[in-house]
């Protein structure tokens, strides 16, 4: 099996829940491998290159053993990481588990538009390409990302059986809620665990269910 672990906004290749991902299969589940790509780019690039993460797998005349083909890959998304897990999973009909994903990009990131513009004083015409944010990862959020989220919302999931869902009923960054709802109506497995927090801070031990729900996924 291949797991593509896709981090969330203020993460990179090293992500926390990446690495111990990637350490327990090293550990105890040695047909599991697990790819981290740092994501830290324009989201369109970002969409590009999970494709093309899948497509490289399907393609690759190196891969021998059937387990490691793009057939037996999975998606993991934490957060911004969920939205684009679900996304890329309409796109292709690959499976995704999700981690306190983010549904509305497009909105919950204006929050850095807002205090952009109460800092700047920007000429209209320089509006698209201006710094509204930069991450700890090093993605220079601009006004451009945010029409991009907008035109690709999340309306629908595609492929609701090859999905699940994983939500913290205290997260404090993200609307716990509306993620179960979107989720829950699109006909998707929405499991909500008590209390948490948005970085899912028990990830490590939780992993040995998360290795059963990736596995029930294929």
């Amino acid at each position: 099996m291949n797991v593509i672990y896709i981090h969330g906004l203020d993460s990179d290749a090293n992500s926390t829940k990446g690495k111990l991902l990637e350490d327990y299969c090293r550990q105890y589940h040695s047909d599991i491998n697990i790819l981290r790509p740092d994501l830290n780019k324009t989201p369109d690039q970002v969409f590009r290159q999970i494709l093309s993460l899948i497509e490289g797998l399907k393609h690759n005349d190196n891969i021998e053993d059937e387990k490691f083909k793009s057939s037996n890959t999975v998606l993991v998304g934490s957060s911004l990481g969920g939205y684009f897990s679900s996304l890329v999973s309409n796109h292709t009909g690959c499976p995704a588990l999700l981690l306190n994903p983010s549904t509305q990009p497009h909105v919950t990131l204006q929050r850095f538009a807002k205090d952009s513009a109460a800092k700047n004083d920007v000429k209209e015409e320089d509006l698209d390409s201006q710094i509204i944010h930069s991450t700890a990862g090093g993605w220079d959020i601009t006004h451009a990302d945010l029409q991009w989220f907008a035109a690709h919302q999340l309306s629908t999931i595609n492929y609701p059986d090859k999905i699940s869902v994983l939500i913290k009923d205290d997260d404090e960054l993200l609307n716990p809620k509306l993620s179960k709802q979107f989720y829950k109506e699109q006909g998707v497995t929405v499991t909500m665990q008590a209390g948490g927090d948005h970085r899912f801070s028990d990830f490590g031990a939780q992993l040995p269910m998360v290795i059963e729900m990736l596995r029930n996924l294929l």
